[in-house]
């Protein structure tokens, strides 16, 4: 038995930080963009400007990075929390920090982000 304040970790795969610069854009046009917190190989977090509420419904986000030119494109995901994390003042904007989980990955796509995890992150989350 664990102590109340003691969590006990639930996830399958350990989670990797990422450097700047790596984000994350929904389907179909990356009208929506975030910044990618961490990433494991079962789902990512991220934070992400929004006004008015959560995420846009898409199914689907594009993974990139803005000065090596890797891109993992269309994963498809669901989204596991999505919360607000802080409202900037005198504007209907807030900060939002999200997790998604990977789901239906074709064996492609766990190729690229198995390699996108061992070249492109720093550590242990």
């Amino acid at each position: 038995m664990t102590a109340t304040n003691e969590r006990v970790e639930r996830r399958r795969h350990k989670r990797f930080q990422v450097p700047v610069g790596v984000f994350v854009g929904f389907r179909p046009d990356n009208s929506r963009l975030g910044e990618i917190i961490d990433i494991s190989l079962s789902g990512l977090s991220f934070r992400y400007l929004a006004s008015g509420g959560p995420s846009n419904g898409s199914r689907r986000l594009n993974i990139f990075l803005t000065e090596r030119g890797f891109c993992l494109d269309n994963l498809p995901f669901e989204t596991i929390s999505d919360v607000g994390t802080y409202e900037i003042p005198f504007t209907p904007v807030t900060m939002r920090r999200s997790g998604v989980r990977f789901e239906g990955l074709t064996e492609n796509q766990v190729s690229r982000l198995e390699y996108f995890i061992q070249h492109f992150t720093m550590s242990k989350a």
